[in-house]
């Protein structure tokens, strides 16, 4: 898995195009021009400027994405789109053997250790079983291909009334290109220009009286509490009805590029533990950190955040309270500890749909100058831009998380079939447009070969599953019923916040919602309900 993932690096850097005609670049955003021109710099084009180059893109995702989704010329999207596919597929850098070996040796141990394959091995520790993950992905495959269908056409006639000479013969490297045509010409919404509605401070406001009307606990700031490791480091303390502390959590919100890595995560400091309780008190409290990587407050300006960061924070907040309001005691199964790897997403994913909940939002949506709230009409673009082309987004997941299931189940590493020859078949029923004759992008699915990800790659959908239908309890009793949504909400924190890694997931959601999972709410909040029932 080492060398796996080292040759789709390698074959990743090995791709560079120089573009000195600005021409051949045209419609690429000034952040991507900007980008081209810095790695033209970096790599000896020392008077390289985004306005004249000369710029030079790569496979490296902001590269490739931007090409892909803006770049005009058809030609350029080609040789990229065809560069990335076959990555780490041909030559010293071929991936093909790689994964054979790791496909025996994994069919390998599974047999030492009883089982009957590799899929086994992996749902031995996790929430679902082989038969639940493929019963629920045919389920969602089934619900999303008709839309994706749709989504293909709707495509197609746009590129036709756009007088575009490839309309008749959309290609893949035309589909990313003009569904961003396509989404700017119905939504129109420019995440930039959402910022100024969603200061930090308001925001973190409008979470924290969430999680108050839900599940009965206040957030108080607590600064000098603690030591912190910068001074943009909040501190805060939360405590329960009776006002006594129950947690205390660290919020670093702040980008910091020279010492902080992307992205946004949250993690341990303590668990609560009763072994480890000092003082004589009972128990140890936990402790818990956010961090994110927000635009800085310049002068009397807070820091505003687009609304992805918004659902960012929702979604780490909801990691922090299941690891705050557990009940458990026992360190190593207390908190987010634990937890199985397909059910721990539930809580987090759970507070984004709060994001697109009217009163939530525009309790936080008020312009940090003027105090207006979002406008009405950008309420409704966010919530129906949210299930542009869900159903083709839905495939995609479903054609990733199938093949990673076939490979680690039915498929024999020894036999005479190759592993193409099984993502060919999967994708004949998850891709609307048939793949290209020379698609290797198995050898580059780092998630499965090289990450965490092998016979799990179904926990994305696993996990939405659960959070969607959580959710739907909530709506079940009216969102805007203050009276159940407290009863609804104490409900959820005495059981998916309270009870961890303690007792089986499957136990814990059976004791929250009154019965098993269903995909129904998810099909539902994506827009995958049958075409005819719309």
């Amino acid at each position: 898995t080492q060398k796996f993932s080292e040759n789709v690096l390698d074959a990743t850097k090995k791709f560079e195009k120089l573009i000195t005609d600005k021409n051949e670049i045209d419609g690429l955003p000034a952040t991507a021009l900007g980008l081209a021109a810095q790695t033209a710099a970096s790599k000896g084009h020392e008077n390289a400027s985004a306005e004249n180059g000369p710029w030079i893109i790569t496979l490296d995702a902001p590269s490739y994405i931007a090409v892909m989704q803006h770049a005009r010329n058809r030609a350029l999207r080609e040789e990229v789109y065809r560069a990335y596919l076959t990555r780490a597929s041909s030559g010293d850098l071929d991936n093909t053997n790689i994964i054979s070996q790791i496909l025996k040796l994994r069919l390998e141990k599974a047999k030492l250790l009883g089982y009957k394959n590799y899929a086994e091995v992996s749902m031995a520790q996790k929430m679902a079983t082989v038969d639940r993950v493929e019963e629920l992905l045919e389920k969602l495959r089934a619900a999303s291909w008709d839309h994706a269908v749709k989504d293909m056409e709707d495509l197609k006639a746009f590129a036709k009334e756009s007088a575009s000479p490839e309309a008749n013969d959309l290609a893949h490297w035309d589909l990313s290109f003009w569904s961003e045509r396509l989404r700017e010409s119905k939504y129109d919404i420019n995440e930039e220009d959402l910022r100024p509605y969603f200061a930090l401070p308001k925001v973190m406001d409008g979470l924290f009286s969430l999680a108050n009307r839900l599940f009965g606990v206040s957030v108080e700031p607590a600064d000098g509490l603690a030591p912190v490791w910068n001074s943009d480091v909040k501190f805060y303390c939360v405590k329960d009805s009776s006002n006594s502390p129950v947690a205390y959590f660290y919020f670093d919100p702040y980008s910091r590029p020279s010492e902080k890595r992307g992205g946004a995560w949250m993690n341990v400091v303590f668990s609560r533990s009763r072994v480890l309780a000092r003082n004589g008190s009972p128990v140890r409290l936990p402790v818990a950190h956010m961090v994110c990587n927000q635009t800085p407050p310049v002068g009397d300006k807070p820091s505003l955040m687009t609304f992805r960061e918004v659902e960012t924070v929702f979604h780490e907040f909801g990691h922090a309270l299941q690891h705050m309001l557990t009940k458990q005691d026992e360190g190593f199964v207390s908190g987010i500890r634990g937890v199985e790897w397909d059910a721990v997403e539930l809580p987090s994913q759970f507070m984004e749909n709060w994001c697109y909940h009217k009163n939530t939002l525009l309790s936080i949506a008020k312009h940090y100058e003027t105090g207006e709230l979002l406008p009405e009409e950008i309420y409704a673009k966010l919530v129906a831009a949210k299930n542009f082309r869900a159903g083709t987004f839905s495939l995609r997941q479903i054609r990733f998380a199938s093949v990673d299931m076939e490979l680690h189940t039915t498929y024999d590493p020894n036999g005479s079939l190759s592993i193409y020859d099984v993502d060919r078949r999967v994708a004949e029923r998850t891709q609307v447009l048939a793949p290209l004759p020379e698609d290797k992008f198995l050898c580059s699915f780092s998630h499965i070969f090289a990450g965490g990800y092998a016979a799990g790659y179904y926990s994305y959908k696993w996990a939405e599953v659960l959070s969607a239908d959580a959710f739907s309890a909530f709506e079940d009793v009216g969102l805007d019923n203050e009276k159940a949504i407290e009863e609804t909400g104490r409900r959820f924190r005495e059981t998916v916040l309270a009870l961890g890694g303690g007792k089986s997931p499957l136990e814990v959601f059976v004791s929250f919602r009154g019965r098993e999972p269903s995909p129904e709410a998810l099909l539902r909040h994506n827009g995958l309900l049958p075409v005819a029932a719309l």
